[in-house]
C-alpha cells in the first residue's frame, strides 16, 4: 500500500498536466474524439490491453498481474458540458461553448494516473485490473448501459468509482451504503383544448387554465401519494404557451423531470402524474399526450463494498473525516453498473479550503481543488489492491 501512495505522490504534478490539458479540450457527449484517443494512447504506452470504441466512444484498458486472482473495475467518465467558461485560468477552455463544468477532466486524469502505478506494480498483483473510461455521463441515455451491452463489465467481479465534489471540503469523503443517487426521469406533457376569442371563452376550451390546474395538482402527488417516509422530487422546468394577448390558447406544452431513490416509488410517480393528467383534461374537456422517458436507475452502493471504501478512506493520508451522507437528488448513470456487479460509488471533497466563493457543479465558473485528485487516487487504488489480497487470501 505504502508502495502505491509513494508512487501516486510522485505523479502528482502528471496528473494536474493531465487534468488541465483535458480541460483545455472539452467535448460533449456522444461527440468525443480527441479525448478517448488520448486516453488510449496513454494505457497503450503504458503496455496495457486496450478497446476503443467500447459502446460508441468509451475506452477500456486491462491489467492483468502476474499471478491469477480477482478482477476489479475502476471508472471515470470524460466527457464535458454546453458551457461557456468565465474562469480566468491558464487552462480555461478552448473550445468555445464547451467546458469541463464537472469534474470530468479530473475523474480521468485521476484513473490515466492510478493506471500507470499499478501497472509499475504489476509484478506485485494478483488479479486484473480494468480501467473504465466512460464517454457521455451528462447525456441520457449515457455510456455506461452501451458500455455495459459491448462487455466492459465481462469478468469483472467488482467495481469502484468517485465523483469528486466541489460543495465538500478537501479532506472530506463522502460515503453510504445503499442509494446515494436518484433516478433521474424525464417525461413532456401536450395539454390540447381549443382555441378562440379572448373574449369568448364559452366556445373554446382554455389550455392554459387546464395546465394551470395540472400543476397547481402535481406537487399533491409527493405529499399525499407518496409514502411519508419515501422520497420523491416531481419538477416542471418549462411550461410554454405563445399566443396573442387576446386569443384562447388551444396548446400548452411542459416538460419536467422526476427523481427517486427506490424503483418502486419511481414507477408509481410515472403512474400518478398520468392519472393527474388524465383526470384533469377529462374534468376540464381537453385532451393530452404524455410522454415518459426513462432516465438513469438510482445508483444503489453494495454494503460490503462500502465498508471497504470507508475503512479505506479513514486510513489514507490526506483524509480527514469520513461521512456517511445524505443521499443525493441528483443522477448519475454509474447505476448502471452495479446492476451486474457489486460495489461501490463516493463522492471525494474537493473544495478549496483558501476560496471565498465556491461555485457548484455545471456552474461558468467551476473548478476545484486538485489535490483531491490525488485522494481520490489513493482511495480507488488502495481499495482495489485490499479486495484483490483478501481475495487471495481466501483463496488460499
Amino acid at each position: 500500500m505504502d508502495q502505491l501512495l509513494l508512487k501516486l505522490e510522485d505523479n502528482f504534478e502528471e496528473m494536474v498536466s493531465i487534468r488541465r490539458y483535458l480541460h483545455e479540450h472539452p467535448e460533449l457527449s456522444h461527440q468525443e474524439i480527441h479525448t478517448p484517443a488520448y486516453i488510449a494512447n496513454y494505457h497503450q504506452e503504458l503496455g496495457l490491453e486496450v478497446r476503443e470504441f467500447v459502446g460508441g466512444r468509451g475506452v477500456v484498458a486491462t491489467l492483468k498481474g502476474s499471478k491469477p486472482g480477482k478482477t476489479v473495475a475502476l471508472r471515470a467518465d470524460f466527457d464535458a458540458l454546453a458551457i461557456q467558461e468565465l474562469n480566468d485560468v491558464p487552462y480555461k477552455s478552448k473550445n468555445d461553448g464547451v467546458m469541463h463544468a464537472c469534474g470530468h477532466d479530473g475523474h480521468t486524469a485521476t484513473l490515466l494516473v492510478l493506471a500507470k502505478a499499478l501497472t509499475e506494480m504489476r509484478d506485485q498483483l494478483s488479479g486484473t485490473i480494468v480501467f473504465i473510461h466512460q464517454h457521455a455521463e451528462e447525456l441520457a441515455p449515457g455510456g455506461a448501459k452501451a458500455m455495459i451491452e459491448d462487455g466492459c463489465l465481462d469478468g469483472v467481479d467488482v467495481i469502484f468509482g468517485t465523483h469528486l465534489w466541489a460543495p465538500t471540503p478537501l479532506g472530506e469523503v463522502l460515503v453510504r451504503e445503499g442509494a446515494i443517487m436518484a433516478a433521474a426521469d424525464r417525461f413532456e406533457i401536450v395539454i390540447q383544448g381549443k382555441g378562440g376569442h379572448g373574449a369568448e371563452p364559452q366556445h373554446s376550451v382554455d389550455a392554459i387554465v387546464v395546465g394551470a390546474h395540472f400543476v397547481t395538482q402535481l406537487q399533491t402527488i409527493v405529499s399525499r401519494r407518496i409514502a411519508p417516509l419515501e422520497s420523491a422530487v416531481v419538477t416542471l422546468g418549462q411550461f410554454e404557451a405563445i399566443n396573442p394577448f387576446n386569443v384562447i390558447a388551444d396548446t400548452v406544452k411542459m416538460q419536467g423531470t422526476v427523481r427517486a431513490f427506490d424503483e418502486q416509488v419511481r414507477r408509481q410517480m410515472k403512474e400518478e402524474i398520468e392519472l393527474l393528467l388524465k383526470a384533469t383534461c377529462l374534468g376540464m374537456h381537453a385532451d393530452y399526450r404524455f410522454d415518459y422517458f426513462d432516465g438513469y436507475p438510482p445508483v444503489v452502493n453494495h454494503v460490503e463494498q462500502t465498508q471497504l471504501v470507508a475503512q479505506i478512506a479513514n486510513e489514507t493520508p490526506g483524509v480527514e473525516k469520513v461521512t456517511v451522507c445524505s443521499p443525493f437528488m441528483i443522477g448519475e448513470d454509474y447505476g448502471y453498473y452495479m446492476q451486474h456487479v457489486p460495489g461501490t460509488f463516493f463522492f471525494t471533497g474537493a473544495k478549496d479550503p483558501d476560496w471565498e466563493t465556491v461555485y457548484p457543479h455545471h456552474h461558468a465558473r467551476f473548478d476545484f481543488d486538485e489535490r483531491a485528485m490525488l485522494i481520490a487516487a489513493k482511495v480507488l487504488g488502495q481499495a482495489t489492491l485490499e479486495f484483490l489480497l483478501t481475495e487471495q487470501r481466501e483463496e488460499e
